[in-house]
């Protein structure tokens, strides 16, 4: 009963959270969207700039519905519950593309109608997510005001988990920027490109949402099982690795063989054609390294992956900035996305395999350890 309340102030507290931080990237989006997007885009793009802002500001407006069901979401997993997301997913899929039909096809929207479509979509899921917790005997809807101190707690947590993340997409925002300088021709290509490694490395998330949801008992838990724990990894990567190629294999023929699927342009589909061999070898390590970053973030070692992250990030920018400067092409800045995943599943890999490592150490996750070893 005392861990039930415990786990209710917990998820009440991060969906507050969750919700103010939803409701302050709305009011970011209304405020400086224009700016932010003339910073990335050049203010000389207003055609774009304009399109692209009414996407985002019609996109704001699910911000804080889709913070609050992302913590819904992990909550659900966390219980090891993956029908509940796996409803709303679906559910919110139907949504958005029938909405997409109606109002772009039908109604003739454009790029609005398609904004709201996704932003409907993401507004059910977070409901279905949400309704889900309570199903479960979680009071989904009643939200907890965290202390100073639990702020801090959180803080510990949350702070190399966004420094990760931000690190990533903020790389693929730089790889999408180096490419803006290259022409529309090879923007076009490397979007369609970009967009279709997007949809394909979704399907290794799966791998990093099952780490998350079944390393915690074997690496720290009550019944701790370090054996247990390697040959969950193990089976995780020969699955990663399958996946990859498989979805490498599958995701590479379709823009090589049917390309008028997403263009009819000759020039952009030769620019789509030169970026195939490092979309191939990007995408064929990709759920491998979900498997192994999601290993790193159910074991807790969240300052590793948080640095090892922010050093390829620094490393593939540099690259790029003298990529763009000196010779600029699509091909080189694809090779620069290879190293950037290729080192993400280098460093997790070595961290997880070392004597000194979660997985090996018996003693890495107790406080004790973890005190001597800072001291």
């Amino acid at each position: 009963m005392q861990d039930k309340e415990l786990a209710q102030h917990q998820v009440s507290m991060l969906l507050f959270i969750a919700l103010a931080c939803g409701i302050g990237m709305f009011l970011f989006t209304k405020v400086f969207g224009t700016q932010a997007l003339s910073a990335f885009a050049g203010s000389g793009n207003y055609e774009i700039i304009s399109s692209a802002n009414t996407y985002a500001q019609i996109r704001g407006f699910a911000w804080p519905a889709v913070l609050v069901g992302l913590v819904a979401q992990s909550a659900s997993l966390g219980m090891k519950d993956s029908w509940g997301p796996l409803k709303a997913l679906a559910a919110a899929t139907v949504v958005n593309g029938v909405g997409d039909i109606l109002l772009c096809s039908v109604c003739g929207f454009g790029i609005a109608g398609a904004a709201w479509a996704t932003m409907v979509s993401q507004v059910v899921a977070a409901f279905m997510m949400m309704r889900n917790l309570n199903n479960k005997g979680f009071q989904a809807f009643s939200f907890t005001i965290p202390s100073a101190r639990e702020l801090l707690q959180i803080f510990e947590i949350a702070a190399p988990v966004f420094v990760t993340m931000t690190s990533k997409v903020a790389f693929y925002a730089l790889l999408t920027y180096s490419a803006t300088s290259l022409g529309a021709v090879t923007l076009a290509a490397h979007q369609v490109m970009i967009n279709i490694l997007c949809m394909c490395t979704v399907w290794g998330e799966p791998l990093s949402q099952t780490a998350q949801s079944f390393m915690p008992e074997l690496i720290y838990g009550a019944n701790r099982n370090l054996t247990k724990a390697r040959m969950l990894l193990k089976s995780l990567v020969i699955i990663g690795a399958i996946a990859g190629a498989v979805l490498g294999a599958v995701g590479t023929l379709v823009p090589w063989l049917f390309p008028s699927l997403f263009t009819n342009d000759r020039m952009v589909v030769q620019q789509m054609h030169r970026v195939l061999a490092p979309y191939f070898s990007a995408l064929l390590v990709t759920p491998s390294v979900h498997s192994l970053e999601g290993t790193l973030l159910a074991g807790r070692d969240l300052r590793y992956l948080s640095q090892s992250m922010g050093v390829c990030f620094c490393i593939g920018t540099l690259l790029l900035m003298v990529l763009r400067n000196k010779f600029g092409s699509l091909p080189g800045c694809w090779w620069i996305l290879v190293l950037f995943q290729w080192s993400r599943f280098a460093s997790g890999l070595q961290r997880l395999i070392s004597p000194m490592g979660m997985l090996y150490n018996e003693n890495f996750n107790q406080v004790d350890y973890i005190k001597t070893k800072a001291t």
